[in-house]
């Protein structure tokens, strides 16, 4: 995992700010990549664990801290100051841009769910009737209920916006949350507490 540091330079809105995305199955619920870490990597794996990210941060003791590079799409997990860990992010669109600045995480939710954006669902059938809802604009109608977007292993940071698993299409495409794939959201969740600073730059 040394080699892959080596790669590593050194140098989130009503907790809803993740865009559902368009799935075989009819809802544009949210999605998330399985990583998988290489005990002995290759170039090519070191590569792919440097596009997918990486955590080598079990046992290293200090204080947590993360930097979410917007330019790079790319979040950097620090303890004590040192790099343990990366992953890739997408941060919020045109529109609904992640700010900058210096934060906290103020709240850690395993099982959240976007109070915005969601899906409005038949009751007694199931059937999507809207698959990208803004509970601002669009009311479920009579037998139909919203149903918000999960946001597991939400890490809250800055008022509505947080960290938090999700669909990355490999550019900045969320509502202004900083989307994570799945195992590296609930590692970066499992090694934060209350008070751990967040820069966004």
């Amino acid at each position: 995992m040394k080699a892959i540091l080596a790669l590593i330079p050194a140098a989130a809105l009503l907790a809803s700010c993740s865009a559902p995305v368009a799935s075989s199955g009819g809802s544009r619920y949210l999605a998330a990549f399985r990583q998988v870490q290489p005990a002995h990597p290759t170039h090519a794996q070191e590569q792919l664990a440097h596009a997918r990210g990486y955590w080598d941060g079990d046992g290293v003791q200090g204080s947590p801290s993360i930097r979410i590079n917007r330019a790079e799409q790319k979040a950097y997990f620090y303890k004590g100051g040192q790099l343990v860990g990366m992953s890739p992010v997408a941060t919020g669109k045109k529109g609904h841009t992640t700010p900058p600045g210096r934060f906290k995480i103020s709240q850690k939710s395993p099982n959240h769910r976007s109070s915005l954006y969601g899906v409005i669902k038949n009751v007694a059938t199931g059937e999507i009737i809207n698959d990208d809802a803004d509970s601002r604009k669009h009311k479920p109608g009579p037998g139909e209920v919203y149903e918000g977007a999960p946001m597991d292993h939400f890490m809250r940071f800055n008022g509505g916006i947080g960290m938090h698993k999700g669909h990355l299409p490999g550019y900045a495409a969320s509502h202004g949350c900083v989307r994570m794939p799945g195992d590296m959201a609930r590692t970066f969740f499992e090694n934060v507490s209350i008070g751990t600073p967040v820069t966004v730059e």
